[in-house]
């Protein structure tokens, strides 16, 4: 992880998964906030500043690669983006750069993994 005390916005509509990475980054001095849905998601994203955004591909509302679209060129947001999905297809991939991701990262993870990426 580049610095402690890095403010994240997660956008993951499985509430587990999302209470899992709130406790292991605030447990780590990071500040999160969580958005169930894309539109809550760009609504957030748009209001705060953030050192990086989490984002699922399958949401409610607004499916992730177009709250990413929208993102990039609406809000014209240069924030680093990590796609975190159970899509592993090469053509999700694929996809999911194009949008504007940074990186991309398939479930099942580990939150080390994911920490590094960061």
């Amino acid at each position: 992880m580049r610095d402690a005390g890095m403010r994240l916005l997660v956008i993951e509509d499985n509430r587990q998964l999302a209470a899992n990475l709130f406790d292991y980054f605030e447990s780590r001095g990071h500040v999160l906030d969580v958005a169930p849905d894309g539109i809550t998601g760009l609504h957030l994203a748009g209001s705060h500043p953030y050192d990086a955004v989490i984002l699922d591909w399958m949401l409610p509302r607004l499916e992730g690669p177009e709250v990413l679209r929208r993102l990039r060129s609406e809000q014209g947001s240069e924030v680093p983006v990590i796609m975190l999905t159970a899509r592993d297809e090469l053509p999700d991939k694929i996809a999911g750069f194009r949008a504007g991701a940074d990186d991309y990262l398939t479930k099942p993870f580990a939150l080390p993994e994911l920490e590094v990426r960061l």
